[in-house]
């Protein structure tokens, strides 16, 4: 039984208690071992942008081995978009940028925004995105809409000034928020902010909506995204006989009725393992390389040749003036060409992708294995209504406790994204404390993934690192929610 009556007096005793929290995480690593030569190089998670994921050896070698030769740029490009042909098909087409981040932009500007040429005033644009998890990448490009959610993104990066995600707005365009129902947005956090919380997420009933919203808004309707995971906290545990989302598969039949992009932000995912892009029928899927595929710092969108050609265009790898398919040359976003280095490893990322299905496979099985036998020594009181999931789409395993918060009763402290960016999620700045470089821990869920100092040089799980990182982040959060007053 909580010793709190409000939910906000437990998140102002934990703010009140940051030090003593602290000073308790600093103590795990001596308690369970953890090997001093271990701390600070082993991390739970090679998705936050700030850390990247290391890589294999084979991929390493490819890069080691093409920078110091001339290389054209265009025929990596070339090799690139053969080997997702030969995965997809040939309807199927690739380009790559800089990150993902770039490809999200780039593509938002070149298949959402009005033209910019042309006499007379511009008309508006407004495309539809969920108000899902992550909704700052793919939704923050145009103006909220309805306004009650013009200040969704306002302290997401807000350090960067007018150049942070409010100074991102492309021209003329507007986002269309659809909550998604049966999801929770209640507020949470030492920075009380709304979460996202999409585990009862109905998927049918969710595309109604977004379907409304569509119509409501027809003759300025330019465009559909949404985020590309698969695990139920993400809202798309509704899928169809194949597995694939409902949601998403609606999502798509709606683009096609209007004649508009339907753009996945699938950034975590990895190409060839995730959600199956013919089978969701989108236009494009957007990949961060260097996150859960291990590869070098690059984006790659896939997609049909419709929705790639225009992005290809705006990129400046749209061919040579007297004819060819491809060449590096000036155009709006040349800035975010992503170089040859970065081309090459993604080459090889993706022959490793193609080539060691079961080796992904098999590290899932695994780590999820570690991680549900860690957080099981967590007392059984606090691990009630606490689920999970492991998803070889991102080879990731999270721990959803969303339902702890059942039947009015106060669960294990939930925090914001606005926590992670204010460094108030109490789970990730901890994880430095231990040691661990963090994983996303926010909207009631630890995401973990493997990568950083969790596998070696030819991709297979470290488990002993894996497990001393494991058991740290569990045992914190058991201590934490023994700090945060919940079971008094």
């Amino acid at each position: 039984m909580s010793k709190w009556k409000y939910k906000i007096e437990m998140y102002q005793h934990l703010s009140d208690i940051r030090g003593q929290i602290f000073a308790e995480a600093a103590k795990i690593p001596g308690e369970i071992g953890f090997p001093d030569e271990l701390l600070g190089k082993v991390g739970l998670s090679g998705m936050i942008s700030e850390c990247h994921g290391l890589l294999r050896k084979e991929i390493s070698d490819a890069v080691d081995g093409g920078h110091r030769k001339i290389v054209n740029s265009g025929n990596l490009d070339f090799e690139i978009r053969k080997l997702v042909k030969e995965y997809y098909g040939d309807e199927y087409d690739a380009v790559t940028a800089s990150t993902c981040e770039a490809l999200v932009m780039v593509s938002s500007d070149t298949l959402f925004t009005p033209p910019i040429a042309g006499r007379g005033d511009n008309y508006r644009a407004r495309y539809i995105a969920p108000f899902e998890r992550h909704v700052h990448h793919h939704g923050g490009y145009g103006r909220p809409f309805p306004p009650k959610y013009k200040d969704a993104f306002a302290d997401r990066g807000v350090t960067a000034g007018e150049f942070g995600f409010l100074g991102r707005r492309l021209n003329n365009l507007d986002t269309l928020m659809v909550p998604m129902e049966g999801a929770d947005y209640s507020c949470h956090g030492l920075k009380y902010n709304p979460c996202a919380q999409l585990t009862h997420v109905d998927g049918k009933a969710t595309a109604i909506k977004i379907e409304e919203m569509a119509k409501r808004h027809e003759s300025m309707l330019t465009g559909f995204t949404s985020i590309g995971y698969t695990n139920p906290s993400y809202g798309y545990s509704d899928v169809d006989e194949e597995d694939t989302p409902i949601l998403t598969k609606e999502i798509a039949r709606l683009s096609k009725h209007y004649n508009v992009p339907y753009v996945i932000d699938a950034a975590a995912a990895i190409p060839f393992h995730c959600l199956d892009i013919r089978k969701a029928e989108a236009d494009m899927m957007l990949f961060s390389m260097d996150k859960a595929s291990g590869g070098t710092t690059c984006g790659l969108a896939i997609g049909k040749e419709e929705a790639i050609v225009p992005l290809a265009r705006g990129l400046g790898v749209s061919g040579p003036r007297m004819g060819g398919l491809i060449s590096h040359a000036k155009a709006a976003y040349v800035q975010v060409d992503p170089g040859k280095e970065s081309l090459m490893g993604v080459i090889a990322t993706l022959r490793v992708l193609l080539d060691n299905r079961d080796q992904f496979h098999r590290n899932c099985d695994i780590f999820h294995g570690i991680v549900t036998e860690e957080f099981g020594k967590i007392d059984s009181g606090l691990m009630e209504n606490v689920t999970i999931d492991k998803d070889y789409g991102s080879c990731g395993v999270e721990v959803n406790y969303q339902d702890t918060w059942k039947d009015g009763k106060m669960g294990w402290p939930i925090f914001s994204i606005e926590d992670m960016y204010a460094g108030t999620a109490l789970p990730q700045t901890a994880g430095k404390l231990m040691g661990i470089i963090p994983c996303l821990a926010y909207d009631a869920n630890v995401k973990m993934s493997l990568g950083l100092g969790t596998t070696d040089e030819k991709g297979d799980i470290l488990e002993g690192s894996t497990r001393y990182a494991v058991q740290a982040m569990a045992r914190f959060m058991e201590r934490l929610c023994e700090l945060s007053g919940i079971m008094d």
